[in-house]
């Protein structure tokens, strides 16, 4: 006959003639535990293979360096340094307010963070000695510049560079359908972790999630509002009201399918026919910025890192807040702009700073709408830079920029 056998707490046992068993034991340490880990597995597996693969089909787009040169050196280091920008916000804000302070999770094992590098020692290593040894131990920073140098020198080979670019387009979408594959099996793997994360979660950690979410929703609108807004004021001469009027269908178009690499037709078409930005700009800009522009991504990294820290009780030095400014700016280059694989970069910073992968399972669940969020910023990056470096090489139209009629019949 069936019963109920009381035990301690949270370990209340079904019992059957002959046999009994734990409910914390069986669902929350044994399928909770089980599900969550391998969807936490299934992420780390995913790192490599996605950074390698887009970081080089990215790099080695630039086919004609001597013609395009000077607009990918624009572009690029704009997207850099605004991606270094968002993440720094990020962190500062985060270390500022402290989102996490007074949660007190503990690990589900001894935890020790390593040694801290010098800086110096950082920037020694992010260059490989081995790159296949880099791979086989996910030294992320390694296979991100040896991906960065390959795809440069795919890009620089003619009709042998080609050959390979095309093997790695393909490689690359076939590393798509996987990362389609897992993320299709993400609600399962969330509502695991989630599962057994809210049966030690308290209500005042559910008021530092909110707190987690607002934080990061106030930095991808300070960074979408201002920082752009400044770029396009100071650097560009150009009216922000009127960028920002012409990029609202837009904008709201990426929010809604929250991939970026889905928004670049509407984003070429904003930026050509509403901006005034000439298509030989445009065609290689916005393309690029789908790839390699990630500061919406970048922001949530940051933030999430240091609100994981904090609720686990983990100092972070000097040397672990660069690291993680450069991991992030640098993994941005690589993410696909995709929906959800800003959490397959998320592991990967937090395991370049010793910070534990579960963590993760604290803000996956209020990730889809900030999803939405940052992919709206990232293609409003996109259609700025794009329209800096149009000025400055004097192909983009002022007139239609500044015709709030501009492009509404096409």
């Amino acid at each position: 006959m069936f019963k109920w056998i009381i035990g301690n707490e949270a370990d209340y046992e079904i019992g059957f003639p002959g046999f009994s068993f734990g409910i914390k034991a069986f669902f929350v340490d044994g399928i909770f535990h089980v599900g969550g880990q391998i969807f936490v597995a299934s992420l780390k597996m995913l790192v490599v293979p996605l950074v390698l693969v887009s970081l080089i089909c990215g790099t080695s787009s630039l086919n004609d360096i001597s013609t395009l040169g000077r607009i990918g050196s624009k572009s690029f280091s704009l997207y850099v340094l605004t991606t270094a920008l968002a993440i720094s916000f990020a962190v500062f804000f985060a270390t500022l307010i402290g989102p996490g302070t007074g949660v007190d999770m503990q690990l589900s094992t001894e935890f020790k963070t390593a040694e801290a590098p010098s800086v110096a020692q950082v920037f020694i290593n992010m260059f490989p000695s081995n790159p296949i040894d880099a791979m086989a131990k996910g030294e992320m920073l390694q296979i991100i510049i040896f991906a960065v140098l390959f795809g440069i020198a795919i890009a620089l080979s003619g009709e042998s560079g080609k050959r390979i670019r095309q093997f790695f387009d393909d490689m690359n979408e076939v590393v798509m359908k996987l990362v389609n594959i897992v993320m299709n099996l993400s609600p399962y793997g969330v509502f695991f972790l989630m599962a057994k994360l809210f049966t030690t979660l308290e209500l005042d950690d559910m008021g530092n999630l909110g707190k987690y979410f607002a934080l990061v929703l106030f930095v991808l609108l300070f960074h979408g509002f201002i920082v752009y807004g400044l770029f396009i004021k100071l650097a560009g001469g150009l009216s922000p009201l009127m960028f920002f009027r012409k990029m609202k269908e837009t904008a709201l178009f990426a929010f809604s399918t929250s991939s970026s690499n889905a928004s670049i037709a509407s984003n070429m078409h904003t930026t050509t026919h509403k901006l005034g930005v000439d298509n030989k700009v445009a065609s290689f800009t916005i393309p690029l910025g789908a790839t390699i522009n990630m500061d919406g991504t970048a922001i949530m990294q940051g933030v999430a890192t240091v609100f994981i820290a904090q609720v686990y009780n983990i100092d972070l030095t000097t040397s672990d807040y660069v690291l993680v400014v450069l991991t992030a700016t640098l993994a941005s280059i690589g993410t696909a702009g995709v929906p959800g694989v800003g959490l397959v970069m998320l592991a990967m910073v937090l395991q370049q700073v010793g910070l534990p992968v579960e963590g993760i399972a604290l803000i996956i669940g209020v990730d889809r709408l900030l999803d939405m969020t940052r992919t709206a910023v990232n293609i409003t990056g996109d259609a700025m830079v794009s329209c800096l470096v149009a000025k400055s090489e004097k192909c983009l139209d002022v007139d239609v920029f500044n015709n709030p009629e501009a492009g509404r019949d096409s």
